[in-house]
């Protein structure tokens, strides 16, 4: 049993990877903010220990971690993945600045491992599968934001040899993940025998199953890595259309309704290419998404289908948003 620290659980992955700790029957702390989201975690914050900060304050992240004791350290938050999150300055100060404090307070209270997650937005537009050791040109200013918090991290890591490493995280869904979302507004539609609103079929993404997501988070954690610093990118290797998405919704849920492309707006970070290269983290770790994408859906439609409050939730929220 290890001590843990995690900040971003209001969150989607979060709130995966903080049920999963517990499961695995860990002593776990949520950092969380003032007036975060409660739906994702109302259920598990009685097993935990509870602190309230600003992670841009330095001396509250510092008092909360000299507090914990933490041996391990995911810090999961982070501001501008979202259309409605607007802002260079917000986006500065929690990606940046909130993960410089992090980072500090974790080396000085002796943390073994610190884990954050960084972005595949850090790329940009490649032709080809991004591997850690290409270039990186953000496409947004979220993903600048992203990018400059990883260089810190490496760049501090190497200065002192910490197991301090980024996790680049590409397009992960499941259970928890934001309702507006493309795959859980497909699989509500869906199961109406409707389909949404499409953008262009040939948009793809390289789509993860946060199951995986958060099994390299924790091995990233357990283990020592290749070198201080280190970057990983947690992805599949394939990309997938949004044409092989929808025909695969329509098969599990054998919806009638066809595809209406083009009726959604091109978004500005909508690309035909995009998907990352799994090796670093299959060949230093032996960590391999093992969830297919169809496996995924029809694990994503089981759990809306077995809890209907949270079918109930997620089908409001959708149609708040596309009414």
């Amino acid at each position: 049993m290890k001590r843990i620290l995690l900040t971003g659980a209001s969150g989607f992955v979060g709130a995966n990877l903080a049920r999963r700790l517990l499961r695995d029957q860990h002593e776990v702390h949520l950092l969380l903010r003032d007036r975060h989201q409660t739906w994702r975690i109302e259920e598990i914050t009685k097993d935990c220990s509870i602190s309230i900060a600003d992670i841009t304050n330095r001396e509250s992240v510092t008092r909360c971690l000299r507090s914990a004791k933490p041996e391990w350290v995911f810090h999961l938050s982070a501001y501008g993945a979202y259309s409605n999150q607007t802002g260079f300055e917000q986006m500065v100060a929690t990606n940046l600045i909130g993960s410089a404090n992090m980072l500090d307070a974790s080396i000085e209270c002796g943390a073994e491992s610190f884990v954050q997650t960084g972005s595949s937005s850090e790329y940009g537009y490649k032709s080809g599968a991004a591997r850690e050791d290409d270039r990186v040109d953000p496409n947004s200013h979220y993903a600048i934001s992203k990018a400059a918090a990883t260089h810190y991290c490496q760049f501090t890591a190497r200065k002192l040899g910490l197991n301090a490493v980024t996790a680049r995280l590409y397009s992960v869904y499941g259970p928890y993940e934001e309702p507006t979302r493309l795959i859980p507004t497909l699989i509500v539609h869906a199961l109406s025998n409707k389909l949404p609103p499409l953008v262009s079929p040939e948009i793809a993404r390289d789509f993860v199953y946060v199951d995986d997501a958060v099994d390299a988070l924790i091995l990233l954690a357990s283990h020592q890595t290749a070198s201080p610093g280190a970057i990983y990118n947690v992805c599949t290797g394939t990309q997938n259309s949004l044409a092989q998405i929808v025909e695969l919704t329509r098969s599990l849920l054998d919806v009638r309704a066809a595809p209406e492309w083009g009726n959604m707006p091109r978004r500005a970070w909508d690309t035909d290419v995009w998907f990352g290269d799994p090796s670093a983290l299959r060949d230093d770790l032996g960590w391999i998404a093992e969830t297919s994408l169809c496996d995924g859906l029809a694990r994503m439609i089981r759990w809306l289908r077995d809890n209907p409050r949270w079918l109930t939730f997620y089908s409001n929220r959708i149609l708040q948003t596309t009414d």
